[in-house]
């Protein structure tokens, strides 16, 4: 018996950790509880060096939240590379004001929450390095869809103050390390090729007609030489989301000089996220693309 038990203990220090769902906004005056962003931290020996981290956001158009595919399976393969990662489930205007067109009677969440929800996230990880093993100059973003708009905006629009209108200090960078837009939903502008329900589901029926919030969250109209460096990964044959949003982003990060990689598949859809069954002969290369790209950012400086 002790020998099993001994055995059961052995095995558990080699499983991954899976932390407590965090209710980012807990202590705030923010009344946003089912706001959380839950860890998943990889095993790591008694002073191990710490590790990089990516919040994950997934996509749904602002609307719905795909906590699965683009969420709990991303998290879980970044937690097997060794990774820190922590799935972010920000606000959103509601699946059900989208399926029953309820927006006009309950609005919903819109811009700015969902920036507030990724900033105090980074806050978060970034103050809690230490007890997480984090490595708070390795705190990167992933987004997937409308997520990867929102990991792009945010890390365009860092040095904005999202905080402390909500009450909330902050005194750690909010400015992301690196971040990867996957499929991402880009401009708000472009009429040709905006994805309209993701436009919507930010910034509601009325707000979508503000010329100056249209610009400001056009994520290709404020890359900047301080836009942390980019992974940027599509594919041609998108069906939800035009694949010309990340050709006019890669173009802004060309023109800025910033630091990125885009990949662009032919075929492979939308919404495949880290499910092996929705891959195509291409994009079940993504990750480990993703991965040769991370490893070489920082070369230099390990």
């Amino acid at each position: 018996m002790k020998r099993i038990l001994l055995l059961f203990f052995l095995l558990s220090l080699s499983l991954p950790v899976f932390a407590e769902k965090i209710r980012i906004w807990d202590g705030t005056s923010v009344a946003a509880p089912d706001v959380v962003m839950t860890p998943f931290l990889p095993d790591r020996p008694v002073g191990a060096k710490p590790v990089p981290a990516v919040i994950v956001c997934p996509g749904g158009s602002y609307f719905w939240l795909d906590t699965e595919r683009e969420g709990r399976m991303v998290a879980q393969w970044l937690q097997e590379q060794g990774f820190a990662a922590f799935l972010l489930e920000y606000r959103t205007g509601g699946w059900f004001n989208y399926t029953f067109h309820t927006h006009f009677l309950f609005s919903g969440h819109h811009y700015p929450e969902m920036l507030e929800d990724i900033q105090r996230s980074i806050q978060l990880v970034r103050e809690n390095a230490t007890a997480y093993g984090v490595n708070p100059d390795r705190v990167g973003t992933m987004g997937f869809s409308a997520g990867g708009h929102l990991v792009m905006i945010s890390a365009e629009l860092y040095d904005v103050d999202y905080l402390s209108p909500v009450g909330v200090e902050c005194h750690v960078s909010l400015r992301p390390d690196f971040v990867a837009p996957i499929y991402p939903v880009v401009t708000f502008e472009d009429r040709e090729f905006v994805h309209s329900r993701s436009r919507r589901g930010m910034l509601g029926v009325d707000a979508k007609k503000d010329p100056v919030l249209r610009d400001l969250l056009s994520a290709e109209r404020h890359v900047s030489g301080t836009t942390p460096p980019v992974f940027l990964l599509n594919c041609v044959d998108d069906p939800v989301v035009d694949y010309r949003n990340s050709v006019v982003l890669d173009s802004a990060l060309t023109a800025n000089k910033v630091q990125h990689s885009y990949v662009q598949y032919k075929i492979g859809g939308h919404g495949f996220g880290a499910d092996p069954e929705m891959f195509s002969s291409e994009t079940g290369h993504w990750q480990e693309t993703f991965l040769r790209w991370f490893k070489t950012l920082f070369a230099d400086e390990d």
